[in-house]
């Protein structure tokens, strides 16, 4: 059992991470596919992905893609090299330290289009 570790810590996000952008892709394909029932109602929702929690949800959805993949990464070195499991905590906070410049990148390209309304 992890207890809380690492190791624990790293299953739990990566599932929730999938997750998300599972949620995501069905959400922009239903999105996209209302293209089917014409224009005012493709244009009517993308109305309503100006509110501040789908422009909130954008760093979300960066941070997620960010981590699943950084995480991914950690999990191949884990499985084909000999070293991987080893180092595997230092590689689960190398993971998330680069998924925080995602997140970071993310908020300095989405602050202004949140202040800002557009």
């Amino acid at each position: 059992m992890y207890k809380g570790n690492e190791g624990q810590w790293a299953f739990f996000l990566h599932r929730l991470s999938g997750i998300a952008i599972l949620l995501y892709l069905i959400l922009h394909t239903v999105s996209i596919s209302s293209v089917l029932l014409g224009e005012s109602a493709y244009g009517a929702i993308h109305e309503i992905y100006k509110l501040l929690i789908f422009r909130l949800g954008l760093i979300a959805v960066a941070g997620a893609v960010a981590y699943h993949s950084f995480n991914g990464l950690r999990i191949v070195i884990m499985d084909f090299t000999g070293w991987g499991v080893k180092y595997q905590r230092q590689l689960w906070y190398a993971s998330l330290f680069f998924a925080g410049i995602v997140i970071v990148a993310a908020l300095a390209y989405n602050i202004p289009r949140i202040l800002g309304g557009e």
